[in-house]
């Protein structure tokens, strides 16, 4: 697989608990923070759910 950064690029403000819990989840919790992880389809699929909060580079 490869990896992939996420870079958190929204509040998490007003945002349901799920979300909140998939950016913690991530590895994210406030503006400005960046996280590499594997790019498997579960990761993928977090990233899918908060892809309005994120920004995502291939490394």
């Amino acid at each position: 697989m490869s990896k992939i950064i996420i870079t958190q690029t929204s509040s998490q403000i007003k945002c349901p608990k799920r979300q909140k819990d998939t950016l913690l989840a991530l590895g994210l919790g406030r503006i400005g923070k960046k996280n590499e992880v594997e790019g498997t389809p579960q990761v993928r699929g977090m990233v899918a759910k908060v892809q309005h909060l994120v920004t995502v580079t291939e490394a």
